[in-house]
């Protein structure tokens, strides 16, 4: 068994370590860390459900951060009953307080959000473009609301399909591993 990949350009999670960050990152930067904690998805034909979720936000030195975010299902129990949703993208800062947000699932479904900070701890993002494949979930819109409150990393995610109007589909509370 071997150790981690290095790879010959490194990208980190902390601002003292690693590449110098670029300036236009001021305005995403409280979300740099790795993040971990449990969530709600709302709805459904079993009703709601628990999940626990990890986050990662990195950079490697450029104007954007690398996004990547892993699920597993919570029994009643607490036990993990296995594997959720999967995505990863980019968030890209554009001026002073404008982002796009670029997330694609393991469901099937591409999300291009554009959005503003809020604060300097808040972002609403609304999509701009959505395409799934064949079998992804119903999905025409969406809007993701991001918050760092007392130190933990909340969102929620609203979604509506070709019938259905925008409904909370997803909200978590994450606390910051590093």
């Amino acid at each position: 068994m071997t150790g981690p990949t290095e790879l010959p350009v490194a990208d980190t999670v902390d601002v003292r370590e690693g590449p110098e960050v670029a300036h236009a990152l001021l305005s995403v930067l409280p979300l740099l860390g790795e993040w971990h904690g449990e969530g709600v998805l709302a709805g459904g034909d079993a009703g709601d459900r628990r999940f626990g979720q990890w986050i990662r936000f990195a950079h490697d030195g450029r104007d954007f951060l690398a996004y990547e975010s892993r699920t597993w299902l919570i029994g009643d129990d607490g036990r993990v009953e296995g594997p959720a949703s999967r995505e990863s993208g980019f968030w890209r800062p554009r001026g002073e307080d404008d982002v796009e947000l670029l997330v694609t699932s393991a469901e099937g479904v591409l999300e291009l959000y554009v959005g503003r900070a809020r604060t300097t701890t808040s972002w609403e993002l609304t999509t701009d473009v959505v395409a799934r494949t064949q079998d992804a979930p119903d999905t025409t819109r969406a809007v993701r609301l991001y918050g760092i409150v007392e130190g933990a990393l909340m969102y929620a995610v609203d979604r509506a399909g070709a019938d259905t109007p925008l409904r909370p589909t997803m909200s978590a509370r994450l606390e910051r591993l590093r």
